[in-house]
Parts: structure tokens; C-alpha cells; sequence
């Protein structure tokens, strides 16, 4: 059996192995440290089915006070290493465009540090996933940002980059700031940064909550800016614009999955407070209603797809508000393979003509795989029946349902409706629109495999959630003993 911290050890350790050949090794091609790389956290994707059993659930006291291997952060670490997969499949097609902006320090100068750099912020977003320490999250968020940084800028030499990757660093600097003066707020009023032992103190009527109610906003509006939740989502359509593609792939779903496992871990001990059920009430009825107006207009698919990225934030947003945790997974885990799914298209026919939607035009009669897939991929986003993102939707509003939110049901019905809109321009675009170039796009037998393996999972999540559900019932199951015993010791 193996510890659960060995995990992000051994990505760490993967990481700087891939840099160390990246520096010693000249004469392969860069793109066989991609190929190694994704060996590598497929064995540790493996891995994290033999893990040992959990003994207790206080995790409060102790050297690994900071640290949780509960059911739910082991459900996203396999969630990050999957998704850092995919996006290194993404990295090798898009190795030809990297190299045309690095290319003037050497034939495949930058190609190892590109293939290396999503490994350390997998094993940030790892870390995310088990931090229950409000120290532990501060430096989990920080080496997972840190590593986006270089990310999103990589091809330095591209001005439209260059802007993304400044506009990511000044406000993500920014939101860095309100998160830490936050954390001071909640340590001042409560005498602790553990969360579970931030909740036993709230819990007695003698704290001071309006400060760490203070707190509470400040660490939000940190968070905010990860999970790209409005008013803070401002760096959004630029950064995603600019960036590399697989980094705006990585970006879109990666950091927005750990923010909101953050976020759920977070608001657990502050849901006692009235107003803070208020306050995202207010957040995801905002995020529902930008995301989805803006993406309207959009002709750019990258801008589209920021925008759109908003506005999934408000639905995830529906499920924190009505304290679903299970809702906001299973939307999690299918907004993993829509997106992923439409990146990977977008990557490919980029290159041959372009991101603007009117590039798409005819792609069925240039490669009726890629158009099929891109139809897959925006059909669950808008979520149409018999697809992942249809049943993610139904689950929130059956939360949204049982919590009584009206306001939020009324909102998500009617920007449900605009999604429809703003997706099926790209469907119109793919096979309703005369093509302009009638080359044929080549698809590498990988990306083939890859594309189809989310084809599958779409439809199938779509027609038989129960695998994804199943998963997520565990952790209740797991407290329910819990309590169970702890009662009976009682």
C-alpha cells in the first residue's frame, strides 16, 4: 500500500526528472519528454488506487494537521493527473506553434521547460485538493500560480501572449494580496488557520464572527479570481486569448477544479453565519448573468470560451450556494471532458486557419472526425440531453430545488438558453458554412485515441452518470460511519 503524500513526492520528483533530461539530453526530440511524462503520471494515476486506508478523521492536531487524504481529495487528484494528461497531449500537437515563437535560441529551445512546467502545477493542484490549512492552501495556490505564470507567457515572443501572461500576473498578484490579508483577518478573530479547528472555535458564541466574516470576504475574493467568478473575473477573456492554447486548456479547468475544492473546504466551518449563504447567492446569480450575455456577441472561439468558462463558474457556483458538494463534483468531473474535448479540436484546427469561429466554417467536408467531436463537446456544454453536461446541469438545479432558490433556478434556466445560442454558432459554423480552404486536417493517431476516448465518456456519463455518483457517495457513507463510531465511543 502506498501513503497518500507519496503522491505529490513522486510528481515533484517526475517534474525535475523531466527537466534534468530536458538540460543533459540533446540529441532526442523534446517531444519524447512528453511522452515520458505522461507515462509517468499514468503510473501514478494507477497508484492512487493502492493507497492506504485513512485511520481516523481528526486530522486537526498533529504534524500532518495540514494535510488530508479523505475520499474527496483522492477523487481530485486523480481529477488533476487526468487532466494534466490530456493537456500534455494537447502540448505535443501544439509543439510546432511553440517552437515558430522560441525557435531563435535553438531548433527546440523552451520545447522540455513547456513539457515540464504543467507537472509541478499538477502538484500544486494535488496539493490543493488535501489542504485542510489555510498555510497549506496559501502555499498550494501560490506554486500552482507561480507555475502559470511562465505557462501563459511561454511564447514570450508573441505580443498578444506577452499581454496575457502581464494582465495574469499584476491581478493575480492582487488577488494573492486580499487572499493573505483575509487569512490574517480569520487567524486574528480565531486564534487558528487549521479549518476544522476554525470551526470549533466559530462554533462558541464568544468569537468575534463580523471579524472573521471580514476575513471571509477577503479570502473569497482570492478565490474568486481562480475560480473566474464575477466581479473578479476581469483577466479572463485576455489571459485566455493570449495564452498558449493547451495552457488556456489547463487554466480553464485545472485551477478552476482546485478552486473549488478550496472553496468547499473553506466555507464548511463559515456556513454557520447567515450572511455568507447570501453572499454567493448574490456571486452566482452575477457570474450566471456576465458569463453568458458576454459570451454572446463573441466571433474569437478562445473569447467564447472564456466567457463560457464564466458562466459554468455560476452553475458551480449554484451547486457551493446550496451546499451540494456531490452536485459540484459530477459537474466538475463533466466540464473536465467538454472542455478538454473542445481545446483539443481548437488546438488542431488553429493551426491550420485560425481561433475566430469563422475558421470553422466547413470543417465537416475537411475532417468529419474533428467536427463531430466539436459538435460533442458543444453540445454537452450547452447541455443537451444524453450528454455529461445535461445531467451536470440537472443535478444543480435539483440542488437549487431543494434549497428553495428560486432566484437562482429563474437565472439558470434563462442563461441555459443563451448557452444554446452562443454553442450552436460554432455547430452552424462547422457544418452549415462553405468551407474556405478545402485541405484536409491530419489528426496524429494519439490525439485521435484521446478525442475519442472523451467522445465516449461524454455520451456515456450522459446516459449512465451512476459510475461518477457512485464514486461520490463514498464520502458520505465514510462520515456516516465515522459519526457512527464516534457516538458509540461516547
Amino acid at each position: 500500500m502506498i501513503a497518500a503524500p507519496s503522491l505529490e513526492i513522486a510528481v515533484l520528483v517526475l517534474g525535475m526528472l523531466i527537466l534534468m533530461l530536458d538540460c543533459f539530453v540533446e540529441s532526442i526530440d523534446k517531444r519524447a519528454l512528453a511522452f515520458a511524462a505522461i507515462a509517468g503520471l499514468a503510473a501514478i494515476l494507477v497508484a492512487t488506487f493502492f493507497l492506504t486506508p485513512v485511520q481516523g478523521e481528526n486530522q486537526a492536531v498533529g504534524f500532518w494537521a495540514f494535510y488530508t487524504a479523505d475520499p474527496l481529495a483522492i477523487f481530485f487528484k486523480r481529477f488533476a493527473l487526468l487532466t494534466t494528461i490530456l493537456v500534455l497531449i494537447m502540448m505535443i500537437d501544439y509543439a510546432p506553434v511553440l517552437r515558430s515563437w522560441v525557435s531563435a535560441l535553438g531548433k527546440q529551445a523552451g520545447v522540455g521547460e513547456f513539457f515540464a512546467l504543467p507537472i509541478f502545477t499538477c502538484a500544486g493542484l494535488m496539493y490543493m485538493a488535501s489542504a485542510i490549512d489555510f498555510v497549506m492552501i496559501f502555499v498550494s495556490i501560490e506554486l500552482v500560480t507561480i507555475s502559470f505564470y511562465v505557462l501563459v507567457s511561454f511564447t514570450r515572443r508573441n505580443p498578444a501572449t506577452l499581454e496575457a501572461g502581464v494582465k495574469y500576473l499584476v491581478l493575480s498578484a492582487l488577488s494573492t494580496a486580499f487572499l493573505v490579508y483575509g487569512i490574517t483577518w480569520i487567524f486574528g478573530a480565531t486564534g487558528e488557520t487549521n479549518l476544522q479547528q476554525i470551526a470549533t472555535v466559530l462554533a462558541n458564541p464568544a468569537t468575534e464572527h463580523g471579524a472573521a466574516l471580514f476575513g471571509l470576504v477577503l479570502v473569497l475574493v482570492g478565490l474568486g479570481f481562480k475560480i473566474a467568478a464575477v466581479p473578479f473575473q476581469i483577466w479572463v477573456p485576455d489571459v485566455y486569448q493570449g495564452a498558449p492554447t493547451p495552457v488556456t486548456a489547463f487554466l480553464s479547468v485545472g485551477s478552476k477544479a482546485a478552486g473549488f475544492v478550496v472553496l468547499l473546504r473553506v466555507l464548511q466551518p463559515f456556513m454557520m453565519l447567515p450572511r455568507v449563504g447570501r453572499l454567493l447567492v448574490i456571486i452566482a446569480l452575477l457570474t450566471l448573468v456576465y458569463g453568458n450575455l458576454a459570451a454572446l456577441p463573441q466571433s474569437n472561439l478562445k473569447r467564447l470560451l472564456a466567457y463560457s468558462s464564466i458562466a459554468h463558474a455560476g452553475y458551480l457556483l449554484i451547486g457551493v450556494a446550496c451546499v451540494d458538494g456531490r452536485a459540484v463534483t459530477f459537474y466538475l468531473v463533466g466540464y473536465l471532458l467538454m472542455t478538454l474535448l473542445s481545446f483539443a479540436v481548437l488546438v488542431i484546427v488553429a493551426q491550420q486557419t485560425g481561433d475566430e469561429i469563422s475558421d470553422f466554417d466547413g470543417l465537416a467536408s475537411r475532417s468529419p472526425f474533428l467536427a463531430f467531436a466539436m459538435l460533442i463537446a458543444m453540445a454537452s456544454l450547452a447541455g443537451v440531453p444524453f450528454t455529461v453536461g445535461f445531467f451536470g446541469k440537472f443535478f444543480i438545479f435539483v440542488a437549487a430545488i431543494a434549497q428553495h432558490q428560486t432566484a437562482l433556478i429563474v437565472a439558470g434556466v434563462i442563461t441555459v438558453a443563451c448557452g444554446f445560442y452562443y454553442y450552436f454558432k460554432v455547430v452552424r459554423a462547422i457544418y452549415w458554412e462553405p468551407s474556405r480552404s478545402t485541405g484536409v486536417i491530419a489528426v496524429s493517431g494519439l490525439s485521435r485515441l484521446t478525442m475519442t476516448a472523451l467522445i465516449v465518456a461524454i455520451i456515456w456519463l450522459g446516459i449512465y452518470p451512476q459510475p461518477i455518483l457512485k464514486a461520490l457517495e463514498r464520502p458520505r457513507e465514510s462520515a456516516v460511519a465515522a459519526t457512527a463510531v464516534t457516538t458509540a465511543a461516547k
